[in-house]
């Protein structure tokens, strides 16, 4: 392929960055989740199903002093669980569990018990004497409740353990682990997913006068804060003032500008039609973007994200059209991601009453952070550098002049879970 399809112009970005803060702004608005709860009853409606909805996380966090919680994390790969400890607002993460968990949760026949039952087995080995409090990182998309849980909505990233859908997320698992976890006397979980998690880490920036929460990995995710009268669509109990973290769900974002291999990956997926953003940017999908570009050649399993930079890092041992189009594919992921900050960052300036000239990104995903290449120079940029230098372009496009501040935070999601348990 001589011609790079995946490039794009500063006027197509700006179309996106717009598609996108029109998408929130009706996410704000339309309740995506009362049309579930009624589709689930059997119940007819007519209000279309959102591709950014928005979901309110009703956790308002706090500067935690002094205390401990048990923090779980189920992401794409991994299951971890440690215990994190606050002394004199420091946070001490004490060595934890940690097990790739793909080949259970994306098997057809997994069960909620089986899923439980390993997770305990981790959850078992750790230190809980005192602890009471659970932060549960949750990176699947689900409907936050007015005491911290979240019910799960759906399923992505190739999981499918239909007995979850629709229950409570955290009492399912307190429940279990109280009753088969030696010594277990937990009394509190409180829910949050991944990108949510990142967004509470970042509050240790009190300059910033606005926050995101950015998840580029496995899959790919938004989280703002945004005020609460700006939100109408908030539960009616809810009694909460100024601002509450939003889980945007932006990985199901239908971006223009899009192309024919995007087109034929969705068409042969079970997810057809949804995650269209996510599967043109993350690193579960771009190794796929690269197979369908040179069908006819063979790759290897799971050929994903991580193989497609070490095409980039290693040109010498690959075919130069493959190491040109993981360029493409690599550099395309970038631009859509600053894109989709962009329009973003214009939302909260549009429900914000003061000026926005300083934000924290707080960015978590080994594809955000991915920079192992051995060849380097000006036209071959870190993705967060890619990221970074596009979305300052795009805002000037649009007249704004925004001090983006980012660094890769360590244990970033233990310790938003824990303030989110502690809060």
């Amino acid at each position: 392929m001589e011609s790079n399809i995946f490039e794009l112009t500063t006027e197509q970005l700006k179309d996106i960055a717009i598609a996108l803060q029109n998408g929130v702004a009706e996410g704000l608005v339309t309740d995506y989740e009362e049309r579930d709860r009624k589709l689930a009853k059997g119940e007819k409606v007519e209000a279309k199903d959102g591709e950014i909805r928005c979901i309110p996380t009703y956790i308002n966090p706090k500067f935690i002093s002094e205390g401990k919680a048990l923090v779980l994390d189920l992401g794409g790969t991994n299951f971890r669980a440690t215990v994190v400890e606050f002394k004199n607002g420091e946070a001490i993460v004490h060595p934890g569990m940690k097990e790739n968990l793909v080949s259970l949760m994306k098997n057809p026949q997994c069960t909620l018990e089986q899923l439980y039952a390993k997770m305990a087995s981790l959850i078992s080995s750790l230190k809980l004497d005192g602890v009471t409090d659970i932060g549960y990182c949750f990176s699947y998309p689900g409907e936050s409740l007015l005491n911290g849980d979240a019910n799960l909505i759906k399923w992505n990233k190739g999981v499918d353990i239909k007995d979850l859908i629709g229950k409570p997320v955290g009492k399912t698992l307190l429940d279990y682990l109280n009753a088969n976890v030696k010594g277990a006397r937990f009394k509190n979980i409180k829910v949050i997913n991944d990108t949510v998690a990142a967004l509470f880490s970042g509050l240790t920036d009190t300059k910033s006068q606005a926050h995101i929460g950015l998840i580029v990995g496995t899959g790919t995710n938004m989280a703002p804060f945004i005020p609460v009268e700006r939100i109408p669509k908030l539960d009616k109990a809810y009694t909460g003032k100024g601002l509450i973290p939003i889980n945007l769900e932006s990985g199901n974002f239908n971006p223009p500008h899009l192309t024919v291999i995007d087109d034929k990956i969705d068409k042969y997926l079970d997810t057809k039609g949804r995650q269209r953003f996510e599967k043109a940017i993350s690193g579960m999908y771009l190794g796929r973007i690269l197979e369908y570009l040179f069908s006819s050649d063979e790759f290897e399993d799971n050929f994903d994200a991580e193989k497609l930079t070490s095409i980039m890092s290693y040109p010498s041992r690959f075919k130069e059209k493959y190491v040109k189009a993981a360029h493409w594919v690599y550099e395309r992921s970038a631009k859509l991601v600053a894109a989709s900050l962009s329009g973003l960052i214009l939302q909260i300036i549009a429900t914000g009453e003061k000026p926005v000239t300083d934000i924290r990104l707080s960015a978590e995903g080994s594809l955000f952070w991915s920079n192992d290449r051995k060849v380097r120079n000006a036209s071959y940029l870190p993705y967060k550098d890619l990221v970074i230098n596009e979305l300052d372009k795009i805002l000037k496009e649009f007249g704004h002049e925004i001090k983006i501040h980012v660094e890769q935070k360590e244990n970033a999601n233990l310790i938003g879970s824990a303030i989110a348990a502690l809060s």
